[in-house]
């Protein structure tokens, strides 16, 4: 049986962790040039023709 003092622990040693992933992913997202359009896989614009009614 895990007492309570150990479940503290863990979910803090678990929270951190997770903070951590988020701050390193959130520095590579910042480093990393953003990309153009051009690029595939990048959002691009969709524009549609207008043909009239119908």
């Amino acid at each position: 049986m895990i007492s309570n003092n150990e479940m503290i622990r863990i979910r803090r040693q678990m929270q951190r962790r997770i903070q951590d992933v988020v701050a390193e992913r959130r520095r590579t997202r910042d480093l990393a040039p953003s990309p153009s359009p051009a690029q595939p896989g990048a959002d691009q614009e969709v524009c549609v023709a207008d043909n009239g009614p119908g």
